[in-house]
């Protein structure tokens, strides 16, 4: 979750399956910040955790399966 100066909030909301797998449910920004790649940050900080922690992600939610197929370096990170 990102905090706004505005006192907005962005956030991804994600499920966990189990430590190896979890859902992207949806992505939301604050109306003042849309456009502005708030949303691309979230998604790159879910990608970097896959990373590190060595989980997959299930896109469920339509804009991070839209980042997934437009990164495709992202593709290990993804269980599609």
């Amino acid at each position: 979750m990102i905090t706004h100066d505005n006192g907005g909030q962005s956030e991804l909301t994600y499920s966990k399956l189990s430590p190896a797998r979890i859902i992207a449910d949806h992505t939301s920004v604050d109306p003042a910040y849309e456009g502005q790649g708030v949303g691309l940050a979230l998604v790159e900080a879910l990608i970097a955790d896959a990373r590190a922690e060595g989980f997959k992600i299930i896109p469920l939610c339509p804009f991070v399966n839209a980042q997934r197929r437009k990164h495709p370096d992202w593709a290990a990170c993804f269980d599609v």
